[in-house]
């Protein structure tokens, strides 16, 4: 039943206007349900950690040698003896950091040549929703699985990168020291060393962000008829200063044409643009694209065209169940038979899950990876950072004998 303003009125009570005073109430309240949820995420005093380990079996796929080659290293020396289980005297696994040690001895560290261009890598649409910060942190995880030193730039001043990464943007992270904001300033620091912070997965580092980044959209926008330049290329500078120490550079952008986005295109060398199967997002995809070209070519008369790498759309958030994802699915298949990636993210309740736990898919352990729910998004999630990593793998020189070898190029 709804009630008219003379309805109100007749019992009583008067209607009333919502302004400044009340907004600001409204937000004050929507901060602490924040604050309570993210007290059961971030425990004081603790810093996230990851419990992967691996037997020596996987470990030997991983590192593409032999379990007795593994055991012989231990053996003489060349590496460590594995930690074993003092009830049991077995092995009790490998981790990540093992297992970097074990490529780097046997030489299988899939790191680019020096002389190989850094991987530039902006997962980017203009609309929020479409699985954005889900691809960017499953697929930095999955090249630094695969031995990649990888860095996820957090441009969006949102922070859900930042914050499955297990940094509460609201306290752990200080826009004037710790995200891009001061490197975007006029006067700003000279490179970017300044805001990487390693994280507790080995082989990624990671830019944070947090609400303090959106300033910077101002700011860049103010800035941008005096000085485009500075504007355009700032953050592909920064990205330079320090891309010497990473395979791939992964960019967050906002979901929004802004200046910090037109900034992350200007920055990348290659395009991921996640797009769900529905009407909306599809067509804000289309939008996307057009906007980005037209945007592409105006940015083009200031500083010179930006060529890409490659540029691939990922249908995401796929259900087949729904003719109607399936329809437009086909249908972008149709329209774009080269530009999609294979792989598709399925809508996943797994995904949805390890996200409202601040938490990634690939770092869950124990009983809840050998169900079959796990086991499907796992596959989905291997098949898409697979299909990257090849695309990544053809733009350096060095890897296309190996490739040729594969048969992938």
């Amino acid at each position: 039943m709804t009630h008219t303003n003379e309805d109100i009125m007749m019992d009583g009570a008067a209607p009333t206007e919502i302004g400044l005073d009340e907004l600001e109430q409204l937000a004050s309240r929507a901060s602490t349900v924040i604050e309570r949820l993210r007290g059961r995420l971030y425990a004081p005093g603790t810093q996230k950690q990851l419990h992967l380990t691996f037997n020596v079996r996987t470990a030997a796929e991983m590192v593409g040698r032999t379990e007795k080659a593994i055991r012989d290293a231990e053996d003489d020396g060349r590496l460590p003896e594995p930690e074993k289980n003092p009830e049991t005297n077995r092995r009790v696994g490998y981790s990540l950091v093992d297992v970097n040690r074990m490529r780097t001895l046997f030489g299988t560290l899939p790191h680019r040549a020096e002389d190989d261009p850094p991987m530039v890598l902006a997962v980017q649409n203009f609309k929020g929703g479409v699985a954005k910060s889900t691809m960017v942190t499953h697929l930095s995880q999955y090249l630094a699985l695969k031995g990649y030193r990888v860095c996820v730039i957090d441009c969006d001043s949102q922070a859900s990168t930042t914050a499955i990464y297990g940094l509460n943007p609201d306290v752990d992270v200080d826009e004037s020291e710790d995200t891009l904001y001061p490197f975007l300033q006029h006067g700003g620091p000279r490179t970017l060393h300044y805001a990487l912070r390693a994280t507790y997965w080995p082989g990624v580092a990671l830019i944070p962000a947090n609400l303090g980044l959106y300033d910077a959209e101002y700011e860049f926008a103010a800035r941008m008829a005096r000085d485009p330049d500075f504007v355009l290329d700032r953050l592909r500078d920064g990205i330079a200063s320090i891309s010497d120490q990473f395979d791939v550079i992964l960019l967050d952008p906002p979901p929004a044409l802004g200046m910090i986005s037109l900034s992350v295109l200007r920055a990348a060398t290659a395009l991921l643009i996640p797009a769900p199967p529905n009407n909306v997002d599809f067509a804000s995809t289309a939008h996307f694209l057009k906007m980005m070209q037209a945007t592409l070519s105006e940015i083009a008369r200031h500083g010179g065209a930006r060529d890409y790498a490659f540029v691939k759309i990922l249908a995401t958030k796929m259900n087949d169940q729904k003719s109607a994802h399936v329809a437009i699915k086909r249908m972008m298949d149709a329209v774009f038979p080269s530009d999609m990636l294979r792989a598709t993210l399925k809508d996943s309740a797994e995904i949805d899950n390890a996200t409202a736990n601040l938490s990634t898919v690939y770092e869950l352990t124990g009983a809840q990876t050998r169900t079959e729910t796990h086991k499907r998004c796992r596959a989905y999630l291997d098949a898409i950072g697979a299909e990257v990593e090849t695309l990544i793998r053809t733009t350096w020189p060095s890897h296309h004998a190996a490739l040729r070898k594969e048969a992938l190029l």
